[in-house]
Order: C-alpha cells, then structure tokens, then sequence
C-alpha cells in the first residue's frame, strides 16, 4: 500500500524520513489506518468430553425394547420391527466410525433421538438429557439422519405412472367414499416455524404466525403421492400449487391420466379430476365446492356433501401427520434451510 504523506507528495523508493520513521501519519491523523486485534484467546479445553455425557449408554433403548413393544412404539412412534428395518436400511448412510479419543454414537441411538425429536418437537437441550448425548452433537447429526430417513424411503410416495395405477386410485375413492373420477385430493398445511432472521413478512401468513406451506396429494388410503414443502407461507394455496412441478406437468398431460368415460348408468362422459377447497381454481383436472346458492335439498347443496366426502381425506391425512409427530403443533425452532424442509419430509 503507497501511503500520502500530509503535503501530498509520495516517497520515493528506499527514501528514510528524517526522524527515521516509515510514515510521517499517526494514529490521531488516521485512525482508520490502525487495525486492532479484537479476537480474544481460545481458552484451553479442561476436558474433552463432560463427565454426564461421558457415561453414555444405551440402557435406554434396552429398556424400551423389554417393554413389550408398548412403550417403544409410543417412544419411537412405531412398532420395534418397523424401527429395525428402518435402522438396517440407515445403518450404512449414517454409522461413523470410533477414534482413540472417543467412541462413536450408535446408528440406534441417532434414529431414536431423531424419531424422538420429530414425535415430540422437544428441545435440542431436553434430548441431550435424555440420550447423554451433548446439543452440539445432536445438532450436527440431525441433518444427516432426516436427509437419510427421505433417500431411503423416498420411493413411498410417488404418483402413478400409467392409466391402471391411476384408474386404481379412482376405484378405492368410488368404493370407500362414494366419489367416481377422483385420483386425488389436494390441500396446503402451514407448518408453523419462528420468525427467520433479516425477514420482514416473508413468512407471515393470514392467521398471524409465520411459516412454510406445505401441499400435499394423498389417496383414498390417507397415502401421500405428492409432497411439496417449502413455499413461503405468505403465498396462497392456490399459489403455492401453480408454482409446484405437478402443476406444470399436468397442464402438459404428461401423467397419462386415464380418459373420459361414462359413468355407471350414464352416457356422457365425465373426465378423472382432482377435489379440492375454495382455494384452488376451477378447471377440467379440478373440482371445487359451489359457494352460492346453497338452499336446503338444492343440487349443489348435495354436490357439495359429495364433495366433502373424498375432500376431507387429506385433511385428515395433515390431522394423523401432526398426531403422531406433535413437532408440528408448535413452532419448529429451526433455521428456515433445508433442515426444516427435511424435517416436514422425513415425517410425511
């Protein structure tokens, strides 16, 4: 850097000074030439490891399995033989391996303080009480394990790929709730998370909380086929679905839905067609309740109680996803990246 001395000239190279200093500026004339040391020295580790979380074990889990399955699956959120398939398909994505200085968590222990957390929604803090293991720690393998949990089941939710699978769909919602034509039922869920830093009401949504939407497509089994998490909350429903890959796929007909056909008894045929609430729009692929004219014994009075019928499964579907991982009945105390997205993923 070529420092100006206060007259305006510059040095000339291998020139001294008169007082033999390298620079006639002091730190009163330029003070923003003066660079500090703020940091402050890392103090010594006293221990490597705390003496509570040094007696780790797995009693815990030894103890829920004796249990008769009870307690384990109200622990785990499901039954013992399902929680060790689960772990032998997780065992090779996230199993680390131990060092001279300390052993490494078991692959069981990680599950269930993932399953825990997505069950209960419970601090970081609570769990490091629970399973001996420290926040940090739980914090760092938390991604990994819920970014594992979606790959390796990832293949569960999928949407049909020719007319059969799809005509399959439609003859489960004519059997179990009375509706022909329907391959799907649409809705958003707004899961609900804490205010994320440097935003303003990005988040903010119309009942007042902040949070990320959440649509989803299930069957007439309460099965998701679609998954769409992420979206800012403030952006509608209807907005969230125009913005969705399905979206786009479907208004180029590239499912191979099945064609229009009659209905039984009837001669006009009727298209297959998704159901949904007020707050999607109306086209040849969706049906949507009548808002008007809604007289007791009138058609679109008993469209509408038709309608409810094959509409209301994925809301239920949203109702059994929050009762069995209360996470979703408070804010999510993530960060709002793809953790918390993994988080809605792995739980659906």
């Amino acid at each position: 850097m070529i420092l100006e001395s206060d007259d305006g000239d510059e040095s000339d190279d291998g020139d001294e000074s008169d007082d033999g200093d390298e620079s006639d500026a002091s730190e009163d004339e330029y003070p923003y030439l003066v660079i500090r040391n703020s940091s402050k020295k890392r103090t010594k580790r006293k221990f490597w490891i705390r003496g509570y979380y040094n007696n780790r074990s797995n009693v815990i889990m030894s103890e829920l399995r004796e249990d008769k399955d009870i307690h384990f699956k109200n622990f785990t959120r499901m039954s013992e033989k399902k929680f060790d398939r689960l772990l032998k398909l997780l065992k090779p994505k996230i199993t680390k391996q131990s060092t001279q200085l300390r052993e490494a968590i078991p692959s069981e222990i990680k599950l269930a303080i993932t399953l825990r957390f997505l069950a209960t929604g419970d601090s970081l803090m609570s769990l490091s009480f629970l399973f001996k293991v420290s926040k940090q720690l739980i914090s760092a393998m938390l991604p990994d394990v819920l970014k594992a949990i979606i790959e390796v089941l990832k293949d569960y939710i999928k949407l049909p790929t020719n007319e059969e699978q799809w005509k399959a769909i439609a003859n489960d919602f004519d059997k179990r709730w009375n509706f022909p034509h329907c391959i799907g039922a649409m809705d958003g869920k707004h899961v609900v998370i804490q205010r994320p830093e440097n935003t303003v009401g990005e988040f903010h949504n119309y009942k007042g909380t902040h949070s990320i939407a959440l649509f989803a497509i299930v069957d007439a089994n309460y099965c998701f086929t679609y998954v769409n998490v992420g979206f800012q909350g403030r952006i509608s429903d209807g907005g969230v679905f125009k913005s969705t890959s399905f979206y786009r796929q479907i208004e180029k007909h590239e499912f191979n839905l099945p064609n229009s056909e009659p209905l039984r008894g009837r001669t006009m045929s009727v298209l297959y067609v998704l159901v949904a609430d007020d707050a999607y729009a109306l086209s040849t692929y969706t049906l949507k309740p009548y808002s008007t004219d809604l007289n007791v014994g009138s058609s679109k009075r008993v469209y509408n109680y038709r309608l409810s019928r094959p509409r209301r499964i994925v809301e239920n579907a949203f109702g059994l996803l929050a009762s069995v991982f209360r996470i979703f009945r408070k804010p999510i105390e993530l960060k709002v990246d793809s953790t918390v997205i993994d988080v809605v993923l792995s739980c659906v």
